[in-house]
């Protein structure tokens, strides 16, 4: 009997993901994570380097911009459930050997057209990868209470990684060439590959029926649409253009008929159902909502502090370092709010405390006010993470576990199409506010008017070619209707923040932490301890 005891034991450690070694798993999965997170911004700093050295046009200038978010956000679904059918380790260590190879070619990319087709490949590592992370994670800490803390630990990983990335790239491009940026990728892999497959467990979710193939290319071709015409409008790109309504007409169409198709089969490759749970789907949508209303302001914010407030790119990132710190803090104490307050409480108050932050940063002005900045940004980090904290651990907590890679999908998935339809939306707000201040500047021709109206950068540029009484009159003009724009926009984020507040309270109240999730590992490993002693 003490046998049979000790042997189910060892088999739940096992089906757990080897119990003590699992916050071993956990520092293995930062690192991935860590890696994917300053893969995605490490390049901003880099472009004028790339400009100068490859000579991109300005399309292809774009798309070695955008190539990278666009094909990672298509293909977050197709592998989140491929790995829940061949192992999402396998996937992982899959995705991590192509990222290495792909940053490879892109250090060393002799032109344009290789860059764009490396930062692809990038794409198709980092879809491979990011799901993957989280559904391991849901595998390997059963416990609720255990998950909340590995959540907080992982997220807060993500907000250094997002803040690293343009230090890093800027400390690498006063040293050594831009392709520096890439070839930092490739020891991490080294490394990662060999411990990952030492230390990481294979878990796999339910294998009934085909995979379906076809519904995960139409997932993949949807998202693509719908993103590049998203993107395309945050880019200020014509709404009614055949390239911009084109994609996204398509792409919302294949989207639609994927959601009919999964509803239709047997076994589905996204199991739709589980947005019939009040917290998944509350949960999905929180995160939505939190990213269209945040990730346009950093853009904006970027552009203020260089463009008005004339600081330099490392200054700015600087500045923008104590949010990074607030998220790191909300992270790593996201657990213990969440067991005190619970998710619906946690994810209302992030929301409010980051629309009051948003709402302190209207205040700012043509003038630098360091205080001002610093206390709206630390507000801001840590409503953000906390939001997206709180978020993310209901959804992943309540899919099933053999769903989790499917689920860590359609999170990733919606952060990314959050920020996407963010930035095109308040991008549209800023841009409706900054214009008609330039449409009237003494002494400055409609044409030139016209052209400083599309941006501040470009009518900065126009002031300069005026020069004299005109061009100072353009420029402090542009100033004033960029600090107005961006004022709007602030209040309109602060109503989208308000708004997740409001849906959050379909959240539950408490954090519940039953036996469920552990029954889901042991049951499997008590069958097999009952068969193994059958057998003796």
């Amino acid at each position: 009997m003490s046998g049979t005891t000790a042997a189910a034991a060892r088999l739940r450690r096992r089906a757990a993901g080897a119990g003590a070694n699992r916050w071993v798993v956990l520092v293995v999965l930062c690192v991935s994570l860590l890696l994917v997170a300053v893969d995605a911004t490490v390049l901003h700093v880099a472009v004028p380097a790339v400009t100068e050295d490859l000579r991109p046009g300005a399309i292809e200038l774009l798309w070695i911009v955008d190539t990278y978010p666009l094909v990672c956000a298509s293909l977050l679904i197709l592998f989140g459930t491929l790995g829940d059918r061949v192992g999402r380790r396998r996937i992982l260590l899959l995705g991590y050997a192509l990222f290495g190879v792909a940053s490879a070619v892109a250090a060393f990319s002799p032109n344009p057209q290789t860059l764009i087709f490396a930062r692809a490949l990038l794409g198709v590592g980092g879809a491979m990868i990011m799901p993957a992370t989280l559904s391991i994670l849901r595998q390997v800490f059963p416990d609720r209470r255990e998950r909340a803390l590995a959540i907080g630990v992982w997220s807060a990983v993500a907000a250094v990684g997002a803040a690293v990335g343009p230090l890093l790239g800027g400390f690498l491009l006063e040293h050594f060439w831009w392709g520096s940026v890439f070839l930092v990728n490739i020891p991490l892999m080294l490394v990662s590959l060999p411990v990952g497959r030492l230390l990481l467990p294979e878990s796999t979710g339910e294998r009934d029926g085909p995979w379906d193939v076809v519904g995960a290319l139409m997932a993949a071709a949807g998202l693509f649409g719908t993103v590049l015409g998203v993107k395309r409008l945050g880019g200020d790109e014509p709404a009614l253009s055949v390239l911009t309504l084109g994609p996204l007409v398509v792409g919302v169409v294949l989207l639609v008929a994927f959601v009919r198709r999964q509803r239709r089969r047997t076994h589905p490759l996204v199991d739709l159902g589980m947005f019939a749970r009040p917290a998944f789907s509350t949960a999905v949508g929180c995160i939505v909502l939190a990213m269209l209303a945040l990730v346009g302001l950093e853009l904006i914010a970027a552009q203020y502090l260089q463009l008005v407030l004339g600081l330099s790119p490392l200054k700015t990132g600087l500045r923008l370092l104590p949010l990074t710190f607030a998220a790191m803090a909300a992270g790593l104490l996201g657990a213990r709010i969440l067991r005190r307050f619970g998710p619906r409480l946690m994810v209302c108050a992030g929301f409010c405390l980051t629309a009051a932050a948003v709402v302190v940063l209207t205040a700012m002005g043509g003038r630098d006010d360091a205080g001002l900045l610093l206390s709206g940004f630390v507000l801001l980090g840590f409503g953000l993470e906390t939001t997206l904290f709180g978020a993310y651990e209901s959804m992943l907590s309540e899919a099933p576990a053999e769903r989790a890679g499917g689920a860590a999908a359609i999170g990733e998935t919606s952060y990314q199409l959050g920020a996407g339809i963010g930035i095109a939306l308040l991008g549209t707000v800023m841009n409706a506010a900054y214009a008609p201040g330039l449409a009237q500047v003494p002494g400055v021709p409609a044409a030139e008017s016209e052209a400083a109206s599309h941006s501040l950068g470009e009518a900065y540029e126009v002031a300069a070619r005026l020069g004299g009484p005109a061009g100072e009159s353009l420029r402090r003009a542009a100033r004033d209707s960029f600090v107005h724009g961006l004022h709007v926009t602030l209040l309109v984020s602060a109503a989208l923040l308000l708004l997740g507040a409001a849906a959050a309270l379909r959240l539950p109240r408490v954090m519940q932490c039953d036996e469920a999730d552990e029954a889901a590992v042991e049951l499997p490993a008590q069958r097999e301890a009952a068969r193994s002693s059958v057998s003796v």
